[in-house]
């Protein structure tokens, strides 16, 4: 199934808008209010403020730097500004020229009795045009439980609808029915290429910087692109610009801190924070245990912050992760994360405003074995380094366009070889690396086409290069998997430095509507295509941090979707409560798998084991969401399914991914007793999820797993639900002094379910563990946690 909507006419769209609106907007004088909305307490900037102008039944919302413009005709106007979870702002605005005006928004947290959950505009479920989209509050996050105590803004992604976790213990997850490489996850504006610690267990986000995330599902916008699925955007605090002030935590696991200060008090700020598990310096304590054995993992966060003037800022983040696993002196795997953002806010005039983004990120791995004879250290790494220009123009209230430029290099060491010990039987050797540019263009409008009926639509044009220094085999049949290479092999192309090999273009067009039935509650509709050039080098059903990365090159196509969505969204109470319910159809073409029993280990030759295929995925998701009062919480059920049909795969066959859960159902739920006390609790319920195993055997003994069928992924685990409670206890605090602290206290699977993690084959055992001869194979599961208690020891002053 194709799909085609005559794109190239896409381009005229915005321009024949453009031009409407500028015959306009000469009719009278009209002049630009413009400026920034920011948070008194600390002079972060407030991401979604709402500048409302009654008189004229209109308004604008600050972009994700905080900045806002709005256009009007010449006269006075009451301006009103509203954040959610700060006291709404008057203004007396006499707009004779253009304005520029900076508000400072206090909380009004400590005024007020009720509770308020998320940065967004009351009615935004609503109001807004965007669908498939999930803003997760960090506060909120921090009063539900959590495994070990450590809060973590994954696994509250994992916990969104439309959204499937790879099992317990995991950062991976998956997004309508798209393979866990087809999510960008940017942590202020940088992607991270693997964000889990232990193996999962916990992600590599603090908690005490994050400042937003926001997860697209769909609808997504033009200035995004690069995977299939899903796109998590994290942005970090800025650093208090008013005063010092720190944070941390101490919990089972891990401990973390964080400070930030002025430097130059409303002019330069930073932000430091730092977090390492700990288990390992017990060691020493523990009977039997290597002294040499190191387990941990560590991330350091920084940024600085400049305000050159009101329309010049700088921001530099950086971020450095690493996990260490040492089995004394034997066996050592590591991996980790580096990422540095230097971003540049411009503000030409009061319509026009730039972001300039200058980001590197860096992921690697190593696995290093000591033995005196076999002593090697492997290596992977991916580099990747991108100049991004983002424009957004404010036209009038009804219209403004985003446009600019993504432009990215990526370096890729697939696997480097070198022996450690002089006496090791090792030689040095390294698979060749891969190199490629990648240019990006896009331009989107966000119009006001009535007052019910609100657009946006746009296109992003990517051109990706494979390029040398590169070594091409010519192969005779590139699906061959099977013969010797040098008999497949007909011919070496070689490339020089930066010489093309293969370059690709595609467009994506993109388009979202949203009809207001009334004023609580809407109709929206979202289309988008998406193209992929990385992938994933994993047959694994859950990936690991020792997976490596490939891009599109000859015989290796860009993977690509087409999504379309329908939903209907409404508020109830005043906007207390808000429901949704989306129906979605995705269709991927070259999704990328490998050739049953494929060899990637080491395989210089890797272009033979890849099979390229399609996949569909549809669904329905439900969304309940209660965001004011004593009560807050959130209800999803997701009903989906997910096939996919790749050559060579599965006997030619269609199957099951391994992702693919057909129900799932979340509940999360906070009750704020009191200022002192506070309740939080989840529960889960998924499918079981579909795996491959070995065949040939038939084991029938009670109390063991049956067979299994011989298709890929023909095998489901059990079902997996789990609930887990957690009690926040905040001592009253003297007014005179600025520490505040808090105590969690949770219990992770409340009712001691061993979920199913997954399922291997061995020959049959008796109860003492010997294999009983003759009795065949049988199927044993394997379980992560049982109930787990925990507690997080949390301060800020």
């Amino acid at each position: 199934m194709k799909f085609s909507f005559g794109i190239h006419k896409l381009w005229i769209l915005p321009v024949i808008v453009l031009l409407a609106t500028f015959s306009e907007g000469q009719a009278q004088s009209k002049f630009t209010f413009s400026g920034y909305v920011k948070d008194l307490s600390n002079g972060e900037e407030l991401i979604g403020a709402t500048i409302r102008i009654p008189e004229l039944s209109t308004g604008v919302v600050t972009n994700a730097y905080g900045f806002f413009s709005i256009t009007l005709p010449q006269g006075n106007y009451d301006v009103v500004v509203t954040y959610v979870g700060f006291e709404d702002m008057n203004y007396a605005l006499d707009l004779s020229q253009n304005v520029s005006y900076n508000f400072e928004m206090g909380s009004e947290s400590i005024v007020t009795k009720e509770v308020l959950v998320t940065g967004e505009r009351i009615d935004a479920n609503v109001q807004d045009i965007g669908m498939s989209k999930v803003k997760l509050d960090i506060d909120q996050v921090k009063k539900l439980p959590a495994i070990f105590g450590e809060v973590d803004i994954i696994k509250a992604v994992q916990l969104m609808p439309g959204v499937i976790s790879a099992g317990e213990g995991t950062a991976t997850y998956f997004v309508r029915g798209g393979g866990a490489d087809q999510n960008l996850i940017l942590y202020d504006e940088a992607p991270v290429y693997d964000p889990s610690h232990l193996f999962g267990l916990f992600s590599v986000f603090n908690p005490d910087v994050v400042k937003s995330s926001e997860l697209y599902k769909g609808g997504i916008p033009a200035r995004f692109g690069g995977r299939l699925s899903s796109i998590l955007d994290v942005r970090s605090r800025d650093g208090n610009i008013k005063k010092f002030s720190a944070r941390g935590g101490i919990g089972l696991l891990a401990t973390r801190a964080l400070i930030e200060a002025p430097i130059v008090k409303d002019k330069v700020s930073f932000l430091l924070a730092g977090r390492r598990s700990y288990v390992d310096l017990f060691f020493p304590l523990i009977p039997d245990v290597n002294d040499n054995n190191r387990v941990y993992f560590y991330d350091f966060n920084g940024k600085l912050n400049f305000k050159i003037n009101n329309n010049n800022r700088v921001f530099v983040s950086a971020y450095l992760g690493r996990d260490v696993f040492k089995f004394g002196n034997t066996f050592q795997f590591d991996w980790g994360n580096q990422t540095i953002s230097l971003r540049w806010n411009h503000v030409f005039n009061e319509k026009l405003f730039l972001n300039t983004t200058v980001v590197g990120s860096i992921f690697d791995y190593g696995l290093e074995s000591f033995d005196e004879v076999g002593g090697f250290r492997w290596d992977s790494k991916i580099q990747e380094t991108s100049l991004k220009f983002d424009f957004t123009y404010f036209m009038n209230p009804n219209l403004s366009l985003d446009f600019g430029y993504q432009g990215v290099y990526r370096n890729i060491l697939p696997a480097k070889l070198k022996p450690n010990v002089e006496s090791s039987i090792f030689q040095a050797t390294e698979l060749q690396r891969e190199r490629a540019l990648d240019h990006n263009i896009y331009l989107s409008a966000d119009q006001n086409v009535s007052p019910r009926l609100k657009l946006q639509y746009g296109i992003r044009l990517n051109v990706f290069q494979a390029i040398g220094t590169y070594e091409q085999f010519v192969y005779i049949d590139p699906t061959d998997n099977i013969s010797e290479p040098a008999l497949n092999i007909s011919d070496t192309i070689q490339y020089g430095s930066a010489e093309v090999i293969k370059t690709f273009v595609n467009p994506e067009p993109r388009f979202s509507a949203r009809y207001l039935l009334d004023e609580y509650q809407s109709v929206k509709f979202s289309y988008n295509r998406m193209v992929q050039n990385v992938h994933q080098v994993t047959n694994g059903t859950i990936p690991l941090p020792f997976n490596t990365w490939t891009i599109s090159s000859t015989y290796l196509d860009p993977q690509r979707a087409d999504q379309v969505a329908l939903g209907y969204f409404r508020n109830f109470k005043q906007n207390e409560y808000e429901f949704s319910v989306e129906g979605y159809y995705k269709h991927i073409e070259d999704i990328t798998d490998f050739a049953d029993n494929a060899q990637l280990f080491f395989n210089d030759h890797l272009a033979n084991e890849f099979r390229q295929g399609t996949g569909t995925s549809y669904g329905l998701e439900f969304y309940v969401v209660k965001k004011r009062g004593r009560f807050t919480g959130s209800a999803s059920y997701t009903l989906s399914k997910t096939e996919l049909k790749v050559p060579d795969v599965n006997r030619d066959n269609p199957y099951r991914a391994n992702y693919d859960r057909r129900h799932n159902l979340y509940v999360q739920a906070v009750f704020d007793l009191n200022k002192m006390f506070s309740f939080g609790g989840n529960f889960i319920y998924t499918t079981g999820r579909p795996i491959t195993l070995g065949t040939g055997f038939n084991f029938y003994a009670p109390n063991h797993i049956p067979p299994v069928v011989t298709e890929r992924n023909g095998y489901l685990l059990k079902p997996f639900h789990r609930m887990d409670l957690s009690m926040t206890y905040r001592p009253k605090s003297n007014e005179r002094h600025r520490w505040q602290h808090s105590l969690v206290v949770s219990i992770y699977n409340v009712y001691n379910r061993f979920n199913p993690w997954t399922v291997y084959i061995r020959p049959v055992q008796d109860d003492d563990g010997n294999v009983v001869e003759g009795a065949g194979l049988e199927a044993v599961q394997v379980s992560l946690f049982g109930l787990l208690p925990s507690f997080t020891y949390n301060f800020e002053f």
